[in-house]
């Protein structure tokens, strides 16, 4: 167990050692019993989490924020309206102040091409650890609750189990890539076999997935791709549908009518990528579906699948609470 984290910033569990998460999931165990028991051991009594949100979040806020009541400590819910960031305010500035006022900095900011740079930058400024709750690239936040999910299905040994993520068609908005790609670059270091479907124009990021590719073979793990949803699903242990945004069809994406138009069309032409019970069939007998939520029901999956006895996301976005309880307690307490 490596317990000397107080002070480490989360932005992507590439810059965590294997024997470092294993601890975070440990801990996260504990905090789960406690926590089942009534216990809510004040770890982080009278310490400050600050929480910046540039977008909408229902399970990271508030797991973040009932993470810190729990440990007795506070959570502040900021946006950049309540700051003076929507004045120009440098990522300097904001993180030297806050360093001075609390203990904890966590950033939520998925705008493509800008949130893991302005998280780089309050982390190089702030004497205190800097969280990612989710960025254009990284969602470690969720992959470690994905990971900690599986182990209590079957057990801590993940290793050979097979992982179907898949890109699946949704209408609601053109989400990150930062949750498929924090998996792949995650699984494989357990072991886990990972089976990558998506359309030509869903691509995830190229370094990044050469990078997972890197993991898978140093851990053991695998990364393998699929171009259909049916073909990652066959024989699957693990199914995760999941919509991503075409943003890494271009090399630098702008904010523009042009390109919002050819993403447009490119997810017109992907209706048929649902995760319905005939492709779930496709997988293991006993095979578990899981999402990051929140689903779009009926475009990415069907209710048939994601309400029926195989689905843990529920457990998955319970896991985001006692996960979170343990990042915080051992970045922001300890010795």
């Amino acid at each position: 167990m490596q317990t000397a984290l107080r002070g480490k910033d989360l932005i992507s569990f590439e810059d965590w050692s294997r024997q470092e998460i294993d601890t975070v999931l440990e801990v996260a165990l504990e905090l789960k019993r406690s926590f089942a028991l009534g216990q809510n051991p004040d770890l982080l009594k009278n310490k400050t989490l600050f929480m910046l949100f540039f977008e909408q979040s229902t399970r990271t806020r508030n797991s973040m924020e009932a993470a810190m009541t729990q440990l007795g400590g506070h959570a502040h819910d900021l946006t950049p309206d309540k700051m003076q960031i929507t004045h120009g305010e440098s990522p300097k500035d904001t993180a030297n102040v806050l360093a001075r006022m609390g203990e904890g900095i966590a950033i939520r900011n998925c705008f493509y091409g800008l949130g893991n740079d302005y998280l780089n930058k309050i982390a190089e400024h702030a004497e205190i650890p800097v969280i990612s709750m989710q960025d254009d690239l990284y969602h470690p936040l969720q992959a470690v609750a994905d990971l900690m999910t599986m182990q209590e299905v079957y057990g801590r040994g993940l290793s050979g189990l097979k992982v179907a993520v898949s890109w699946a068609y949704a209408t609601t908005h053109a989400k990150p890539l930062s949750v498929p790609l924090s998996q792949i670059l995650l699984f494989p270091r357990y072991g886990l076999e990972v089976t990558l479907a998506h359309p030509p124009e869903f691509p995830l990021t190229a370094h990044l997935v050469e990078k997972a590719q890197q993991n898978a073979a140093a851990c053991g793990g695998k990364l393998s791709f699929a171009g259909s949803m049916a073909e990652a699903v066959r024989d699957a242990d693990i199914v995760i549908p999941k919509n991503w945004g075409g943003f890494g069809f271009f090399d630098e994406f702008e904010d523009n009518e042009e390109h919002r138009r050819v993403m447009k069309e490119n997810l017109a032409k992907h209706k048929d990528w649902i995760c319905d019970s005939k492709v779930f069939a496709l997988a293991n007998k006993d095979a578990r579906v899981m999402h990051a939520l929140p689903a779009d029901r009926g475009h990415e999956v069907t209710d048939e699948v994601i309400d029926s006895a195989n689905s843990i996301i529920y457990d998955e976005a319970e896991n985001r609470l006692h996960t979170a309880k343990s990042i915080l307690a051992l970045t922001m307490g300890g010795r």
